[in-house]
């Protein structure tokens, strides 16, 4: 009895050890959560404030802990600009002890703090930036792109106009990183898929008048204006070709990164029959229509794609600490890769060894006024496209750590 109860003791003890060895693997005995957003310029309708409402639901969701410890979440306005994400990204890593940074919407301040978490062993779960260099040439162990990229919106929007007929294309384009990813990568499938760029013109970011852009693209005569470029600029852009009477004339508007907002903001009258690429359309089925009708009652408006990829990210960052009772950056990014992604976002979900979380997205039509049910009902979805389709295969990536 005495040698029973000796190795119950022991038993007992090693697995209080164990559980007091887990929760101290949660640094600073809170779990932080630093969103970095564009809340109020260009970006701040797609991401900006609806990012911080997503999290928040999100940490609620959980009761306010992970793995027995509070999450704390901070917020800031990096205002689309390189140095001013970086400068804060530095003090919440050296100040405020942060875990993870989340959205990084705007592709040249998610490379700035991508650079920041990657020297730090920090997760990045970007929601917002678009970019594909973000799981290319610029991927590390602990950074995940979640919601989508330029390659799937090339390989739903851009395939899909060529196919029916687009063939000749000029390109509005974003001068920064993220237009140019993504006019390079539409321009690889207009090419592959017997079309033809026959010009383009870089607008600065931001913009406000795209008057001398558009009479350029409308000069070239080509059947599809792409537009590179996305949140207000897109809408202005969009704006200005529907007073100078391009569609009118006979040539097509291909909004490459369009969004629901965008959409709202424009109006049917002026939108209908744009196509568009999504990952995320919040009247798809029951489960989109649950979290999305939550969503609205804290926010007033429907989710962007962007918004719910955020709430998305963070409960299976969420599950992951559970998972190891750590978060540990590089221990928390690992489990992620290692956990299916199947919620009202994402389906066949999962997260490779580049970073890139594969998961199926919707080629999607503008509706005509009169086909809309009322506010929101705006999309009629065209086509799943498969996950494995819709990214770009692991055997053309560049990010180092694929094995080839």
């Amino acid at each position: 009895m005495n040698f029973l109860r000796k190795a119950l003791n022991t038993a007992v003890l090693a697995t209080c050890a164990v559980g007091v060895a887990a929760q101290a693997e949660i640094s600073d005995n809170a779990v932080k959560i630093g969103i970095l957003t564009d809340l109020s310029g260009t970006y701040s309708d797609l991401a900006g404030p609806g990012v911080v409402a997503a999290a928040e639901m999100a940490i609620a969701d959980v009761g306010g802990k992970v793995a027995g410890k509070d999450i704390v979440l901070l917020t800031a306005d990096h205002q689309n600009k390189a140095d001013i994400a970086a400068n804060k990204a530095r003090e919440w890593v050296d100040v405020e002890k942060v875990d993870t940074f989340v959205d990084l919407v705007t592709t040249s301040t998610a490379l700035a703090v991508m650079e920041i978490a990657k020297q730090n062993q920090k997760v990045t779960l970007i929601s917002g930036a678009a970019s594909s260099r973000i799981t290319n040439e610029d991927c590390f162990p602990t950074n995940i792109h979640w919601t989508y990229d330029t390659v799937s919106l090339a390989k739903g929007t851009g395939k899909a106009i060529v196919e029916e007929g687009g063939k000749s294309w000029f390109f509005l384009t974003a001068d920064y990183a993220f237009g140019q990813n993504l006019e390079k990568d539409v321009t690889k499938v207009v090419l592959d898929n017997g079309g033809k760029v026959v010009g383009g013109v870089r607008h600065p970011f931001p913009a406000s008048d795209f008057s001398s852009f558009i009479l350029q693209a409308q000069s070239s005569g080509a059947q599809i204006i792409g537009l590179a470029n996305a949140g207000a600029d897109t809408t202005n852009a969009i704006k200005a070709a529907h007073e100078f009477g391009v569609v009118a004339g006979g040539q097509k508007l291909a909004g490459l990164l369009v969004f629901i907002s965008d959409v709202h903001s424009l109006g049917l009258e002026v939108a209908q029959g744009l196509q568009l690429t999504t990952g995320f359309y919040w009247d798809f089925d029951d489960q989109t229509r649950e979290w999305s009708k939550r969503f609205f009652d804290k926010t007033g408006k429907q989710p962007t794609m962007v918004q719910a990829g955020v709430y998305s990210s963070l409960m299976h960052y969420f599950k992951a600490i559970e998972e190891t009772g750590s978060d540990d950056g590089p221990t928390v990014a690992a489990k992620m890769k290692e956990m299916p992604v199947e919620d009202f976002f994402a389906r066949n979900g999962k997260v490779r060894e580049d970073g890139r979380m594969v998961h199926d997205m919707f080629l999607a039509e503008v509706k005509a006024p009169a086909d809309s049910q009322g506010p929101w009902d705006y999309y009629k979805i065209l086509r799943v496209i498969p996950g494995d389709e819709a990214y770009q295969p692991l055997s053309e990536s560049t990010c180092p750590l694929v094995k080839k």
